[in-house]
């Protein structure tokens, strides 16, 4: 038992060690491992392969995802460049990158500088008192400011402030412009020019010198800007010959009153606007004028308020003063006070204008305005201060018929008044 025992233990032993046995297991376990390394590692990583080339090969015969994928591309490549991709559907307007910001001033610079002058102006200052109690010495002075060339043969538009230096004090008179020169872009040559008209209402003047072929400059169309667009300012700050300053459109239609209680509705930007400014131009990305330079708030705590005359508002005012060296507007000739709610109440009358003077022979008398009338409608609309009935005015031409209606003693009445034309 023992012995037969062994022999079928030594049987096993020798099974086991069986060399054809043992390659047979070998290539067996070797048969394994080698479904297992295609089955785990490569068919996933070709699959992988396989997957990346389909994506790639979609993408790029799809249009709008090819040009997405080399545009990003691009714009990398571009040191300091930053994009904006598109987003019409959300309302956005397509961007462009900032690398292109430079080259957007440089081109409106190089189109705009040409059209712009310096103007330099002579008056006279006369001391009224002088510190010995007599009247005082008479002495010069001067004042610069900028212009636009908008024609070839020398009319220049600028501010009326600006050529119009005539004030009193108590102490001191400021005359009439004595002398007006003109410097051109690149030109040291000092023109003398002539006042052609001004306008004090909306402090615009048009001066001449006489010269040709002049760079005349190129209007936009200022009642198409949008707040946050490109601007420019530029001109003669203190006196600093061809300056650019840029910004954006801050506002537009901005109702400002200037020192002298006049109101203006105006383009609001953050370019800077210095003395000196006044008169020059306020321009587009592409050079083209949308504004003229005409105020600026200053003081502490502001910083960055500037604003211009819309060029729009110019075209009719700048006609009138080449041809009659003056603007001809329409008019009534009266003078009123504006009643609101409280006055009204405290003097028994109703909200509106009070009529305190009427002119002799002027329009408003011979329609039968009356003073203690309190003008209540124009054309229709209600009226409660003389700007609201200027503006309504203003819209008509001399020789045409406006209607107004006046409450007079507790009764209402309407009347026809044929603007004359202002004096």
């Amino acid at each position: 038992m023992e012995e037969n025992k062994n022999k079928e233990n030594s049987k096993n032993f020798k099974t086991v060690q069986n060399p054809s046995t043992y390659k047979e297991i070998y290539k067996t376990e070797k048969t394994k491992n080698n479904i297992g390394f295609w089955k785990n590692v490569l068919i996933p990583f070709v699959s992988g392969v396989l997957g990346c080339a389909v994506v790639i090969g979609t993408c790029f015969g799809v249009p709008s995802i090819k040009s997405q994928l080399l545009g990003n591309n691009s714009s990398n490549n571009n040191s300091g460049s930053s994009t904006s991709q598109s987003l019409e559907n959300n309302g956005y307007v397509q961007q462009t990158s900032l690398a292109n910001y430079s080259d957007t001033s440089i081109y409106a610079a190089n189109k705009i500088l040409p059209s712009i002058v310096g103007i330099k102006v002579e008056y006279n200052v006369n001391s009224l008192i002088s510190m010995f109690g007599n009247r005082g010495q008479s002495s010069t002075a001067t004042a610069s400011g900028s212009g636009i060339i908008i024609s070839e043969d020398g009319y220049i538009l600028t501010n009326n402030h600006i050529v119009a230096t005539s004030s009193s004090e108590s102490y001191y008179e400021v005359s009439e412009a004595t002398k007006l020169t003109v410097t051109l872009f690149g030109d040291e040559t000092e023109y003398e020019a002539k006042i052609v008209g001004k306008d004090e209402q909306t402090d615009l003047a048009v001066i001449k010198i006489e010269k040709n072929d002049l760079s005349k400059a190129e209007f936009a169309d200022s009642d198409s800007i949008k707040v946050g667009e490109f601007a420019m300012a530029v001109g003669n700050p203190l006196g600093m010959q061809s300056s650019i300053t840029c910004g954006v459109i801050s506002a537009i239609n901005r109702e400002v009153t200037d020192s002298d209680g006049k109101k203006f509705n105006l383009i609001q930007t953050d370019a800077a606007i210095n003395s000196g400014n006044s008169g020059g131009a306020l321009v587009n990305s592409e050079g083209k004028v949308i504004g003229i330079n005409t105020l600026k708030l200053s003081g502490t705590g502001i910083e960055g308020m500037g604003f211009a005359i819309p060029i729009n508002s110019t075209t009719d005012i700048t006609s009138q003063l080449i041809q009659y060296s003056k603007v001809k507007r329409p008019y009534i000739g009266i003078s009123g006070m504006d009643l609101d709610e409280k006055t009204a109440e405290k003097y028994n009358l109703v909200q509106g204008i009070y009529v305190k003077s009427i002119d002799d022979f002027s329009a408003g008398e011979k329609a039968g305005i009356k003073i203690g009338d309190v003008i209540i409608e124009a054309e229709g609309k209600k009226v409660t201060k003389m700007d609201e009935l200027n503006e309504i005015k203003n819209k008509h031409k001399i020789g045409d018929e406006m209607k107004i209606k006046v409450n007079r003693d507790g009764q209402e009445k309407e009347l026809t008044i044929t603007l004359g034309e202002q004096p």
